[in-house]
């Protein structure tokens, strides 16, 4: 279900990061029609699409890939250009629901403390990774990129062990994807959406976890862990 949308041409249209993080407190999100388009809309799925922190999967070959830590994972070094990255025009996406003004919200909300990107990074270029919002002991995952081979997964294997570890209890992914569901991710009815939100919400995660340096064998570890064994 999508709402009405509102411009947020300056500098944020009256609806700024106090207000988006409410939003996310409400079960609902924000996205744009285009790259450039100025509106943005709220949307409210009747299916939510959620990576159960306890039933996170890992393939196979992901795994040999994570724990030969093929990349160096950083957090919140480079997080304007994570946003670029997802926004950028690719195979099969030639357009992107990241406009400027949806950009400078996540920004502030970066200087908050309130969004993270977890990257990776290759011979100093950055090749691949994801970013999110975090509220309590609930983080939304917003969108992801991989310039090589299986950057965006070993950033998600990364996020969700550090998610478990530092104690969160919700992964809201949006929207269930084919790609998304070989890690356990599935539908949930929004109704049941928003009683994990409410208890998760109510969570206290150390934030510290995100930034806390980790191994790719450590990754699989913490991201295979139930979530009451990890710490």
């Amino acid at each position: 279900m999508e709402e009405p949308g509102f411009s947020a041409s300056s500098p944020f249209g009256g609806f700024g990061p106090d207000e988006l993080l409410q939003c996310y407190a409400n079960g609902v999100f924000p996205m744009g029609e285009g790259r450039d388009d100025p509106r943005v809309f709220l949307v409210e799925p009747e299916q939510r699409g959620v990576i159960p922190l306890d039933g996170f999967r890992i393939p196979t070959r992901l795994k040999r890939t994570v724990r030969s830590d093929p990349f160096e994972i950083r957090v919140d070094t480079a997080f304007s250009a994570v946003l670029d990255a997802c926004a950028a025009p690719g195979p099969g996406r030639e357009d992107s629901w990241i406009n400027g003004p949806i950009r400078r919200l996540y920004m502030e909300l970066n200087a908050r403390g309130r969004a993270h990107s977890v990257e990776c990074w290759h011979d100093e270029r950055l090749v691949g990774g994801l970013y999110g919002v975090t509220l309590g002991g609930a983080f939304f995952g917003e969108s992801m990129f991989s310039r090589e081979r299986d950057a965006s997964k070993v950033a998600l294997v990364h996020l969700v062990a550090r998610l478990k570890r530092g104690g969160w209890r919700l992964l809201d992914a949006q929207f269930l994807t084919q790609h998304l569901s070989q890690f356990g991710a599935v539908e949930t009815p929004q109704a049941v959406y928003l009683k994990l939100l409410k208890s998760a919400r109510a969570a206290q995660a150390d934030s510290r976890s995100l930034f806390k340096p980790m191994t790719g064998s450590e990754a699989v570890f913490y991201a295979l862990q139930p979530t009451t064994q990890a710490s």
